[in-house]
């Protein structure tokens, strides 16, 4: 066996085995707090349009004559976009959830669910009136 002392240069298989663990190591802990991240990023989607429907449901029940919030039976996802138009939402066509408003009482509720990362849990956030967002279920921790 030949060492490096009779002046051949390069890596011994044990240096390699060695990095390729220490990288295997570093990839076990940095790809879950990736998908963590990602999943967090994409409930911004979420957020934003119920906020938005928190104020176009206060200006619909200001002008209705009833005094009543928008209600529909509808789902408002990428696939149909202009399920609520009566309150000017439109819904972008990459969206990734699906949205209803459903009337409670005098209130509405507006919901948001999406599978964000494909492992069959379901990412959900809600919010009434108060225009307070409640994560009913977070895919991101799961």
């Amino acid at each position: 066996m030949r060492s490096r002392a009779m002046g051949h240069k390069g890596f011994t298989l044990i240096e390699l085995m060695i990095v390729v663990v220490i990288i295997g190591i570093l990839a076990a802990l940095a790809i879950p707090r990736f998908s963590q991240a990602t999943v967090k990023t994409r409930q911004s989607e979420a957020k934003l349009l119920l906020k938005q429907v928190v104020t176009n449901q206060l200006l619909f029940r200001a002008v209705s004559p009833t005094n009543s919030y928008y209600s529909t039976g509808a789902v408002a996802s990428a696939a149909t976009p202009n399920a609520f138009a009566a309150i000017d939402i439109e819904i972008p066509p990459n969206a990734l959830y699906s949205y209803t408003i459903a009337l409670a009482g005098a209130d509405y509720v507006a919901t948001a669910t999406a599978d964000l990362d494909g492992d069959g849990f379901i990412d959900t956030w809600t919010t009434n009136s108060g225009g307070v967002l409640n994560n009913t279920q977070n895919d991101a921790t799961n």
